[in-house]
């Protein structure tokens, strides 16, 4: 296993482990509130649904990865698409626990006289922690993750349908010069040796042509001359 994919083995065994506490929290303000007010709080409600959805969806992704290659529920693109959708119902789910927290409990939990309006107090500033610990790694995992991925399509190895357990996303390039396999060299050609031309003096073959020597004539004025 490669280290990217124990992190997301870990960050999504965390989020189930917050999921958990918010959902064991809601339900309890839940039944708090209905008990005593006939009512109960949105976030609450929000919470429970959250929390559900992340405890029911994350195991099933790591599950269905692990024992089926290929999967759909672990394409990458989808991964990213069910993520983004947790984080933004857990942002919501930790707003509206703060904005509960602000209208109820504008001074915090002051209220030691009655154990069980202060037992509601903490619950809710612990729904909220808890709502944005899971915002915040979903939410980093997520954006890990859509770097990771565009890397890899960056370099043309396309990982939007692929499987995030069997995808490498630093893969070098097709075709790269790292893409060649261990163990084969790559020889540099021989440079072509240029031909080299020697000057052939020219040879002629016959006879010379006959010198003559001029000789002088007893009659003057007209040279003579014979050949030698």
């Amino acid at each position: 296993m490669g280290f990217f994919y124990i992190s997301r083995i870990v960050i999504m065994a965390l989020s189930v482990t917050f999921s958990v506490i918010v959902l064991g929290l809601c339900a309890d303000l839940i039944s708090l509130t209905e008990q005593y007010y006939s009512s109960y709080f949105t976030f609450a409600a929000l919470g429970v649904a959250t929390a559900g959805l992340t405890i029911f969806s994350v195991p099933v992704m790591l599950m269905i990865d692990f024992l089926r290659r290929g999967a759909v529920t672990s394409m990458v693109l989808v991964e990213l698409i069910w993520l983004f959708v947790l984080w933004v119902l857990w942002v919501a789910t930790a707003g509206e626990a703060v904005s509960a927290a602000n209208f109820y409990f504008p001074q915090g939990c002051i209220y030691t006289d009655y154990p069980t309006v202060n037992q509601a107090c903490h619950e809710i500033q612990a729904v909220e922690a808890f709502s944005f610990l899971n915002f915040f790694v979903l939410l980093g995992y997520t954006i890990v993750l859509l770097v990771f991925a565009c890397i890899a399509a960056s370099r043309g190895n396309s990982p939007w349908f692929s499987s995030v357990k069997e995808t490498t996303f630093l893969a070098p390039a097709p075709g790269g010069p790292l893409a060649q396999p261990m163990g084969q060299y790559q020889t540099q050609p021989t440079p072509m040796q240029q031909p080299q031309y020697t000057a052939v003096q020219p040879q002629y073959t016959g006879s010379p042509a006959p010198q003559t020597q001029p000789y002088y004539s007893p009659h003057p004025g007209q040279p003579q001359s014979i050949p030698v």
